[in-house]
């Protein structure tokens, strides 16, 4: 069981997290919740109580409950809560009177959200994966199989579908639902085709954007003063209905291993990506992965080659890092930093 000091560390990092993020709610839910959660209530005795690991290198616990309570809101089930959310700005006690109404009025739905970790699939980090997919497209000139690790809902399979404006380099459907542009330094990425002959995701929970549930938990992890995301994501999910992509349920490192990596097909290039998933798996899963990936990358040729594109969190915890591997040579390079939202791209490229 964690202790509860761990507990409280995780709704510090919250907060940490809605500041560097932009969003000040987010960090205000947190001060709340380290000023006022306690045993009173089944929904406090559950999160003071958590089993595992509370923090963002975890379990996620408040990004549960804030789920939880968003879900709330989106899905019209609590007015009380509604009145007190952005856009409408209430003082801390009105707020905190709220919740801790939902803490009681909604407990049972708010204990079964506690069971599940939080899924997200934010669109604009799209802008950088396709960044990376120009990179390798200008490497290779070669069509791409693409193979997507921790992949939700499947709305980063769909990148190739949507508009995009990166410094002035523009790319994509220009009628697209989803219009993203983010702020951009640096030079352009590479101005080059890119043909995509096959596109999979796996997932341990992969969510059906035809599923209303599905919607509303995707749509919830979001955080509640950011519209403009949650806007943005319903378009993504308009998209995936009308361009289905397929997610597998299951253990995605077996999935690589033993559907997408066990033959690299001649002519084409393999690109296995992922974006802030990575992280989530235990140290030893995640040795388990390099060695999957590398051995495959041992397998390789320059008729048949290997990449891995991914945009995962480091030592730099205002930003993500965008790197790419490639083999036969096995040669990595850090291609930009990226914000872990997708608001802002410093741009490198795949410097020869």
């Amino acid at each position: 069981m964690a202790s509860e000091e761990e507990i409280r560390q995780a709704f510090r990092e919250q907060i940490v997290a809605g500041q560097i993020l932009g969003s000040p709610f987010t960090a205000r839910l947190g001060k709340l919740m380290l000023e006022h959660l306690d045993r009173s209530t089944e929904v406090g005795r559950r999160i003071l109580s958590w089993e595992g690991d509370p923090g963002t290198r975890g379990d996620l616990v408040p990004t549960r409950l804030a789920g939880a309570l968003h879900a709330l809101i989106i899905d019209g089930k609590d007015d009380r809560l509604k009145a007190a959310y952005p856009p409408n700005n209430v003082s801390d006690d009105a707020l905190w009177t709220a919740i801790a109404s939902a803490f009681e009025t909604h407990e049972a739905f708010i204990l079964e959200r506690l069971n599940f970790a939080p899924q997200t699939n934010e669109v604009r980090r799209s802008s950088g994966l396709l960044s990376g997919f120009l990179a390798i497209a200008d490497l290779f000139r070669r069509p791409l199989i693409l193979s997507e690790f921790g992949a939700s809902m499947g709305l980063n399979l769909n990148w190739d579908r949507y508009h995009y404006d990166l410094g002035g380099f523009l790319w994509g459907d220009p009628c697209s639902l989803v219009r993203l542009k983010p702020d951009w330094q640096g030079p352009p990425p590479p101005d080059v085709e890119i043909t995509v002959t096959d596109r999979a995701g796996c997932d341990l929970n992969p969510l059906d954007p035809n599923s209303p549930e599905d919607s509303l938990r995707l749509l919830s992890y979001i955080w509640a003063d950011q519209a403009d995301r949650v806007e943005r994501t319903r378009a993504a999910l308009q998209i995936a209905r009308e361009h289905p992509v397929l997610v597998e349920k299951g253990d995605a490192l077996a999935w690589l291993k033993e559907k997408r990596l066990n033959d690299l097909v001649p002519g084409t290039i393999h690109v296995v990506y992922h974006s802030i998933a990575w992280q989530y798996l235990p140290p030893e899963a995640r040795s388990a992965g390099e060695a999957i990936i590398t051995e495959a990358g041992s397998r390789a040729t320059e008729d048949a080659p290997l990449a891995r594109l991914q945009m995962e969190m480091d030592e730099d915890p205002n930003s993500a890092a965008l790197s790419l591997q490639i083999w036969p040579t096995g040669e990595t390079r850090e291609l930009a930093r990226i914000d872990p939202h997708g608001r802002w791209i410093k741009w490198k490229g795949w410097e020869r």
